[in-house]
């Protein structure tokens, strides 16, 4: 009879007493379940739930300001789990404390269709769950914009409004993406003293130690930057306290290094890149019980822990209540502001705003370019949205991002609405997602549009949350001119509308750039790129109506004139270049209509009768002075797309138009070939 494989708890060095029994079993209800609900999915990481489980108890029992029962609390402390491979250690945290939609169904249901447990935290998917991560680094930059966006309220409403923290969880691949580098430069820059970095500083990535691929000394990067940085036992909460402690205390941002093993607890995989991102398996889960002292069967919960951990929920019904009193016995008008601004409504003057900026647009007809436009779109917006937080990544003067009297954000000067936030384009998108899950704030932003794929990551998360965030992005096409093709964006259109969920915005002229910017501000649930010009262009819309007609997407800008033989489709500053097409066609006796199409995403949302209506039956002919990828789409089988098929070139921008094909005759004769 063969002898019995070794219990691999009998093999494992015992676990050192815990300073505090207590906390150590509300700790172990977090690996618990991160054990139980990984394995029951066969998918998950465990590991580092189980290594922060000390430090996130210590955090949300002592120090973090929430309640359960009202998750969207706006003074509540944000908690921000950067490394969100680790969800569990969420979802249990949610769920020992009360967050009702958290129910042990959703864990016993982990990284199931429909669930609220995705296998990385979805915001929107349960209260308290307050900004989407996984890729790494992007919730730790999300975490700066909420701190930021903390400021900003406090410098307008007070501290008995506004005064809370954010707390971020990363891991050391967050601290390895490049983002963290311009998040915590931008950070450290504004002195953020509210935001708090708990670093899961356990040595282990996937790939197996992290002295595989980096040997940087963490404390001495962030203390470079600015930040108050200190290094703990991630396992000794009163050591975990005091750092938190002192983090209040300071004026800086801080990172606590949180010295954890990965999987503390499980007998033979604790330390190990094995329990990073698989189950650890039903004999190793077995033995990690064992070790912790933990007799209850998967999913259990003892009483007195879960009585413990309901307490630390009931705690900040008490500080909800007092905040409460204090929004209703604040002064009638700066109640009903702030209410205003945490509901996301737009202000009374917003309407008259947009209607006059378009009145004076038609009115004056001049020759602008599209980000000139947009620029006085803001010098009227500023003034009636408060909420408007802007920003250029060191392009203020070219994105013209900045309005007349615009105050400027710095460090204890948080009054202002704009911020130079420098070259750092990754950051400010990812910042720009903070600042709008926070609430309360409008944030929008600029580069150039090549400069997108910087802020690509980003953009994706806003559209995957819906977030209300605004990208001006200028310099659209070749017409960017002499500095050549590095920085003249031919695939970026395509790229951008082939992200679900994104608005983007190529205004033809100063009247649908206002449209456009209307669009973006009403859409709540929806982020928005206004793609816009370097080069002047006419003003196509003289008369500017109560109608925004760029809310359907596209339109008829100009009929034939008499029966309709070809559709010329346009957008940007190619549209004048259509319209001038049909005006040669017109003197050959072709009757051609002209449709300008600024939002593609808008226009498909549209009945297919009204679409087929702009369309036409037609021969059409598109033309846009970037990659013809997708126009097949508008154009139908046989189409002919004037289009980028190659990158640009160094030049002035009417030779390269002329070069590459982009004038009226070009399209005129298009549009004959199509016809004999």
């Amino acid at each position: 009879m063969s002898a019995s494989p070794p219990d691999p708890a009998a093999t494992a060095s015992p676990l050192s007493a815990p300073r505090d029994p207590q906390l150590r079993r509300m700790a172990d209800a977090i690996r618990v379940l991160a054990m139980d609900a990984v394995e029951q999915a066969k998918s998950g990481h465990p590991g580092m739930p189980m290594g922060m489980a000390d430090a996130a108890t210590v955090l949300w029992s002592r120090f973090l300001k929430f309640d359960p029962a009202h998750p969207a609390w706006p003074d509540r402390d944000r908690f921000v789990l950067s490394a969100g491979h680790g969800s569990m250690l969420l979802y249990a945290l949610l769920h020992l404390t009360g967050y009702p939609e958290m129910s042990l169904g959703e864990l016993k249901r982990f990284r199931q269709l429909g669930s609220r447990t995705a296998g990385h935290p979805e915001y929107g998917h349960a209260p308290g769950i307050e900004t989407t991560t996984g890729p790494l680094g992007q919730g730790l930059a999300n975490a700066v914009g909420m701190a930021l966006a903390e400021r900003l309220l406090n410098a307008r409403f007070g501290d008995d409004l506004v005064d809370h923290y954010t707390y971020v969880v990363a891991g050391d691949g967050c601290l390895m993406e490049g983002i963290s580098q311009e998040a915590i430069s931008l950070a450290g820059h504004l002195r953020l003293g509210k935001l708090i970095v708990l670093w899961d500083d356990n040595s282990v990535s996937i790939d197996g130690s992290t002295a595989l691929a980096t040997s940087e000394d963490q404390l001495e990067r962030f203390t470079a930057a600015g930040w108050d940085s200190v290094a703990v036992d991630g396992h000794d909460p009163e050591a975990v306290a005091a750092a938190l402690t002192r983090a209040q205390e300071t004026e800086l941002p801080s990172l606590i290094a949180c010295h954890t093993t990965i999987a503390f607890g499980a007998p033979t995989k604790a330390g190990s890149a094995a329990a990073h991102g698989a189950p650890l398996g039903a004999e190793e889960i077995a033995g990690a019980r064992r070790r912790l002292g933990w007799t209850e069967p998967p999913f259990v919960i003892p009483g007195d822990v879960a009585r413990w951990w309901q307490a630390v929920g009931a705690r900040g019904a008490a500080q909800e209540a007092a905040w409460r009193s204090r929004l209703e016995a604040a002064p009638e008008a700066l109640r009903a502001e702030f209410e205003r601004r945490s509901s996301g409504a737009l202000p009374p003057g917003f309407d008259a705003a947009i209607a006059g900026i378009r009145a004076k647009f038609a009115a004056e007809a001049r020759k602008l370019a599209t980000r000139q436009s947009s620029g006085q779109v803001l010098d009227a917006l500023v003034p009636v949205l408060p909420e408007l937080i802007g920003g250029s990544a060191d392009l203020t003067g070219s994105n013209n991002t900045k309005a007349k009297g615009q105050r400027v954000i710095a460090a204890r000067d948080f009054l202002g609405s704009y911020l130079h936030y420098g070259v750092r384009e990754h950051a400010m998108a990812a910042a720009m997602n903070g600042l709008a899950v926070h609430g309360g704030i409008a944030p929008y932003g600029g580069t150039f549009l090549v400069f997108s794929d910087y802020c690509r990551p980003a953009i994706r998360l806003s559209a995957l949350m819906g977030l209300r965030v605004i990208y001006v992005m200028t310099h659209d096409s070749i017409g960017v001119g002499e500095d050549g093709p590095t920085h003249q964006p031919v695939e970026h259109l395509a790229a951008l509308r082939a992200i679900p969920g994104l608005q983007v915005f190529r205004p033809a002229d100063a009247v649908e750039t206002a449209e456009c910017w209307e669009l973006a501000l009403r859409s709540r649930h929806a982020p928005s790129v206004l793609a816009l010009t370097r080069q002047a262009v006419p003003t196509l819309r003289r008369e500017a109506g109560a109608e925004n007609r760029s809310a359907r997407g596209g339109y008829v800008l100009a009929e034939a004139g008499g029966k309709r033989q070809a559709t010329l489709i346009a957008t940007g500053s190619e549209v004048a270049l259509a319209l001038a097409a049909r005006d040669l066609l017109a003197a050959r006796g072709i009757g051609a209509a002209v449709v300008s199409l600024p939002c593609w995403a808008l226009f498909d949302a549209q009945a297919p009768d009204y679409r087929a209506e702009v369309l036409g039956t037609v021969p059409r002919i598109a033309v846009e002075a970037a990659s013809p990828f997708g126009w097949e789409r508008y154009v139908g089988a046989g189409g002919t797309v004037i289009g980028m098929t190659g990158f640009g070139a160094s030049a002035p921008a009417e030779d390269l138009f002329r070069h590459f094909g982009f004038t009226a005759e070009k399209v005129a004769e298009a549009a004959e070939r199509r016809l004999s």
